[in-house]
């Protein structure tokens, strides 16, 4: 089977447009470093004057965005109805897993390959323990993701996927602390991290998760999370004022929020549902669902 078909051989137009996708940030990085070598009369290439630093920076962030949208292929397809997105699942979290390792080889390259060095970092720097504790995870997801796998491994093949949400944990915790003191972009990553959390929890408790009422109020709980995170990490791991950082959740001035975004995105999901169930499509909750099974 070909990334761009479907199980019975026929071209998908999905699966398409998610390998484009996949590829694209790797193909504009590539593109950006080739430009800057190019330039000679310009000292600093598209990448900034630490190019490899930049490029590690990008990789990262793309397997987070990738990994993510992993995640997120359950709750659309359920919200929105769209049963084949289950297709490019297995293709997000193995770009995820590619840019993991493109990350983890860059860093390499930058340290000069000194394997007792990088050792050495990976050992007394927390971050990196965890930076890398969730790539030998993400490995083994990625190895056990080929349907050969999935046959051989049976019900032990989904216990062992569980652990992309540790993974998740463990990636949002490394971007908060190598970013230092500007977080909006780990505090982004993590309310979309608390949104999708907080989804698979209403629909494990049993509530009817197409219901645009029980999604808004996820909506809004993963919202005030995620200020709730904001507002933690300034006021133990940084000198900046936290109460300056909340008030700004309330000023448009400047810039969004990542509260909001997260609050924009989930509330998204709840117009999704409400046009799905305008359209008489509903969906029963777990707990309704359950119930109608016969007993054995």
């Amino acid at each position: 089977m070909s990334p761009w078909t479907d199980r019975s051989g026929k071209f998908s137009p999905l699966k398409a447009a998610v390998l484009a996708a996949a590829c694209l940030p790797a193909l504009m990085l590539a593109w950006s470093a080739f430009s800057g070598t190019l330039a000679a009369s310009a000292p600093v290439g598209p990448l900034g004057p630490r190019p490899i630093t930049e490029a590690i920076h990008e990789t990262g962030e793309w397997a987070i965005r990738f990994l993510w949208l992993s995640l997120a292929v359950t709750p659309l397809r359920r919200i929105a109805d769209w049963p084949k997105l289950i297709l490019v699942r297995r293709m997000l979290g193995v770009t995820a897993l590619a840019y993991a390792l493109a990350h983890f080889a860059l860093y390499a390259v930058d340290l000069k390959l000194d394997v007792a060095r990088i050792a050495s970092e990976i050992a007394l720097r927390f971050y990196l323990t965890i930076g890398f504790v969730a790539l030998v995870a993400l490995i083994a997801l990625g190895s056990t993701s080929t349907d050969a796998a999935i046959k051989r491994l049976g019900r032990n093949w989904v216990r062992l996927h569980k652990i992309v949400y540790a993974i998740g944990l463990l990636a949002a915790l490394h971007f908060f602390i190598q970013s230092k003191a500007d977080v909006y972009q780990p505090t982004l990553m993590a309310g979309l991290f608390l949104l999708m959390m907080l989804y698979r929890l209403a629909h494990w408790r049993g509530f009817a998760i197409n219901s645009p009422l029980v999604l808004a109020a996820i909506a809004v709980l993963a919202a005030l999370c995620t200020v709730a995170v904001e507002y933690a990490w300034y006021a133990l791991a940084t000198g900046v004022p936290p109460g300056r950082v909340l008030a700004a959740n309330l000023q448009f001035s400047y810039s969004i929020r990542p509260a909001w975004w997260v609050l924009a995105v989930g509330a998204g999901m709840a117009v999704v549902a409400g046009v799905r169930r305008s359209g008489g499509r509903r969906e029963p909750s777990r707990g309704a669902r359950a119930s109608r099974v016969p007993a054995q």
